[in-house]
């Protein structure tokens, strides 16, 4: 095998090795980072935590309305 059979090899390789390999290592990463990370889920899980909390604060305050001020739903 002379020098054109490694051009050959070469260009085998670049055309469809390294193409296929190049795609199963980006699959395979896409695959590990689909889920989410601990400090997602931490944030996630705060954010889910204060959003629990505005939504009691709003009843509240909606409460507080409908008492202090009658009809205030209506003028919006």
């Amino acid at each position: 095998m002379g020098g054109g059979g490694v051009f050959v090899l070469a260009v085998l390789f670049l055309t469809i090795v390294a193409p296929l390999w190049i795609i199963f290592h980006y699959v395979t990463k896409w695959r590990s980072a689909r889920g989410l990370s601990a400090e997602d889920e931490r944030t996630l899980a705060e954010l889910w935590e204060s959003a629990g909390r505005m939504e009691n604060r709003i009843v509240s305050l909606e409460k507080i309305l409908d008492a202090e001020a009658p009809g205030w739903r209506s003028r919006q």
